[in-house]
């Protein structure tokens, strides 16, 4: 998986500084808030963040630390996914959606054991993506296992926007990308 290209294309899409009045995040600059900029030693003003920090952040929090690189070693597409939910909304809720989905689609523990959502990527959550893979078919599988994550995710900008009007932009900007349409 290039996962160069991966960062890049998120880069692209984050663009630069930005400071939305509906996140509660406070101002980003290529998608990286202030406060992750700051815990990584970054001191200088949000508007100069410079881009290629922010794609090895990306690289370090987002990818290696949560351990999608070793999705990526099984399905490209599944660990592309966990990579932009974990963006979004944090890599551990990213991890928690696959176990999640994996236990739901275990066939009743007869596949393998029921995982703990414990939002880390660890030996029997690899274990149990295996399994999945290789009884349900790489296409079909995989395919059924981003539906669902996507659909764990929309359900989440639901709930929040449900919860916080302000969050609706959020929401609304998640379901245009899938859909292909911004207007």
């Amino acid at each position: 998986m290039d996962v160069d290209g991966l960062v890049e294309a998120l880069v692209e899409r984050e663009g630069g500084y930005v400071n939305h009045p509906a996140d509660r995040g406070g101002p980003t600059c290529f998608g990286i808030s202030e406060a992750v900029a700051r815990a990584q030693g970054y001191g200088g003003a949000m508007r100069s963040f410079p881009r290629e920090e922010a794609k090895a952040i990306y690289r370090r929090l987002f990818w290696q630390r949560p351990g999608f690189d070793r999705i990526a070693e099984r399905s490209a597409r599944l660990a592309g996914e966990l990579f932009d939910t974990g963006v979004n909304m944090g890599p551990a809720v990213a991890a928690t959606f696959l176990q999640r989905a994996l236990t739901a689609l275990n066939r009743g523990g007869r596949d393998y054991a029921d995982l703990v959502p414990d939002g880390r990527v660890g030996p029997a959550t690899l274990a149990a993506l295996d399994a999945f893979l290789a009884l349900r078919g790489r296409a079909g599988g995989e395919t059924v296992l981003l539906r669902s994550l996507e659909a764990l995710q929309g359900e989440r900008y639901l709930r929040l926007a449900e919860k916080r009007p302000a969050n609706e932009a959020f929401l609304y900007g998640w379901l245009a990308n899938r859909l292909g349409s911004t207007s």
